[in-house]
């Protein structure tokens, strides 16, 4: 009886396995889709929810926003002559500015993925392991733009070291000694915390392609695990 019962138990899991490891060709348009939205829509508010609080930026060396490389001698130079609490005050700033913007991500973020079509869902599901983030990138990179930089500006006139900033970059800028592009705080603010938004959206894309399992709703690894 026990090996019957054995054999039984096996049958079972190998149909069970088989029904689960589907292809992506088996799986219906709309299970495509539906399970990608439901994985991205849970890795997404991850992200945002992770970065969008105390120390989401300035508390996580991989996203942390430092002063533009441009400024680094002049960081150095500050921190010499007994400024170093100036300095560290302009990168708290700049950190807490992006973590401040996060939250309008999470409503753009969300209606990307409502927006997103079949054959975008197949493309991403069959794609690379930054598939989703990067499509991300396209659809969202400009609107996340418009929303993060009136946020980040108000934040970073809160310290009058980034008026200071802006003086010095732009005075430099003329001699070459400054990017045209970091004269202005709140501009590579903003783009440091797009960088940092898709970082982390990203990781969180390839946890859920090496572990379905984790991936919200039975739809989402239904998908997930059919790769």
């Amino acid at each position: 009886m026990r090996t019957i019962a054995a054999i039984c138990f096996a049958t079972f899991m190998l149909f069970a396995g088989a029904a689960y490891a589907l292809s992506l060709d088996a799986l219906t348009n709309k299970d495509a889709s539906g399970g990608l939205k439901e994985a991205l829509t849970q890795g997404a508010g991850k992200a945002v929810t992770a970065l969008g609080r105390t120390d989401g930026f300035l508390g996580n060396p991989k996203v942390k926003i430092p002063l533009p490389d441009s400024l680094k001698q002049v960081e150095g130079m500050m921190r010499t002559f007994g400024l170093g609490k100036q300095a560290d005050e302009l990168i708290t700033t700049m950190n807490r500015a992006a973590e401040a913007a996060m939250p309008e991500a999470k409503a753009l973020l969300v209606n990307s993925v409502k927006q997103m079509s079949v054959q975008d869902a197949k493309g991403i599901l069959s794609g690379g392991d930054d598939a989703a983030t990067q499509y991300f990138k396209r659809t969202t990179s400009g609107p996340l733009t418009e929303k993060f930089r009136p946020i980040v500006k108000q934040a970073m006139q809160k310290v009058k070291l980034a008026e200071k900033y802006d003086q010095f970059a732009g005075k430099a800028a003329k001699f070459g000694l400054v990017k045209e592009a970091d004269v202005h705080l709140d501009n590579y603010v903003t783009q440091k915390a797009l960088d940092g938004l898709y970082l982390m959206i990203a990781e969180e894309e390839k946890a859920i392609r090496k572990d379905p399992v984790s991936a919200a709703g039975s739809l989402a690894r239904k998908v997930f695990g059919a790769l």
